[in-house]
């Protein structure tokens, strides 16, 4: 079975679990459930607050078709960063 069928087949089961069922998979999970939470740092934040400012303040964009059209072209030619 794929990873996606599982991620499927319990995304199904918990939405009918019984109360029980559910406490006890997160008491299971609780750790890796709380380390995965993002722990952005004041840099990053501050970047994505510039990047903000800069598009509500009529900042050039592309789409995000055209950023997947550069992203292909970067990786078909092997010129990565």
């Amino acid at each position: 079975m794929t990873t996606a069928a599982i991620r499927q087949k319990l995304a199904n089961y918990m939405q009918v679990a019984d109360d029980k069922k559910i406490k006890a998979v997160y008491a299971l999970l609780e750790d890796d459930i709380e380390q995965e939470e993002l722990q952005y740092t004041d840099e990053f934040k501050a970047e994505l607050d510039k990047r903000y400012a800069y598009y509500k303040n009529g900042g050039k964009m592309i789409s995000a078709m055209e950023a997947n059209k550069q992203i292909k072209k970067v990786l078909q030619s092997g010129k990565r960063k």
